[in-house]
């Protein structure tokens, strides 16, 4: 299980290609042109968030959020404490050392490549784990993140725990509520920040609020209606807490495109966080 994450930078204090390719195989007969329709709106209907298109543009969005910018590659040598009681917080994802994650980041980084630069920490990590502790890693840790992640192995490691911990999880189960691309980002995003423990505003208890007010299209549902009970409960959980409490990447990110009916959650995309804007062509 893992405790509730935040992941943005400061900004004052709180804030810091086309579809699927299918190919349409020609024919010569006579019915060739209306079959052709019919396979490309099947194609697209298939097309998940773990579409390598779909999946750049997730990480683009949660990266506006996350770090105030678009260039989400730039974002794995990224350490700070950003006084959220979540010690650390670093990388793609925003793995903190005080949430675990950041533990089972480098654990595994570890295995993959033993005797790397940050293996040295592993004991004062374990020591740190759920609480926002510097003990053991200062003053030299974040210098030595810098350094690790100029290395392909560490964002590999980066990928495959951001993969495992929270991408997969969410395009998982939003395929079996039935959700698009659309809603299964918002449960991505879900996931990154609140994580999926066992606390009331965790990923899994946002989505069970959800369902005592709508039902997902897998339940019989209509899916803009259980998506706009879903980012309901995802603000009731961000205001839970102070350092979540700007809801801008639900109200002015996520909440636009359910608006316009985006649920394939194509391009262009504009949207603000925190006030900025920003833009996917």
């Amino acid at each position: 299980m893992f405790t509730p994450h935040r992941k943005r930078l400061a900004v004052s204090t709180l804030l810091g290609a086309a579809l699927l390719a299918v190919p349409v195989t020609a024919h010569a007969t006579a019915s060739a042109p209306a079959a052709a329709p019919a396979s490309a709106q099947a194609s697209a209907a298939a097309v998940g968030l773990d579409d390598p298109v779909k999946k750049d543009i997730a990480m683009q969005i949660v990266s506006s959020a996350e770090n105030s910018s678009l260039n989400w590659k730039a974002q794995y040598k990224y350490i700070e404490d950003i006084d959220d009681g979540r010690g650390y917080t670093a990388g793609i994802i925003g793995f903190c050392s005080g949430t675990h994650d950041m533990l089972e980041l480098v654990e595994y980084y570890t295995q993959i490549k033993p005797g790397n630069v940050l293996a040295k920490y592993l004991p004062a990590l374990r020591k740190v784990d759920g609480s926002d502790s510097h003990a053991g890693l200062d003053p030299n840790f974040t210098k030595d993140w810098v350094k690790a992640a100029s290395d392909s192995d560490f964002k590999k490691a980066q990928d495959h725990e951001r993969d495992r911990v929270y991408f997969n999880p969410a395009v998982k189960q939003g395929k079996s509520d039935g959700v698009g691309v659309l809603g299964q980002f918002t449960y991505y995003d879900a996931i990154v920040m609140h994580g999926d423990g066992g606390d009331s505003t965790s990923f899994r208890n946002i989505r069970k609020r959800a369902l005592t007010k709508a039902k997902p299209p897998a339940q019989g549902g209509n899916e803009t209606t259980w998506l706009n009970a879903f980012l309901d409960a995802r603000v009731w959980a961000m205001k839970q807490e102070e350092a979540h409490s700007d809801t801008s990447r639900v109200d002015t990110a996520q909440r636009v495109w359910l608006k316009k009916d985006n649920l394939n959650l194509n391009t262009p995309l504009d949207w603000k966080v925190y006030g900025d804007p920003f833009h996917i062509g």
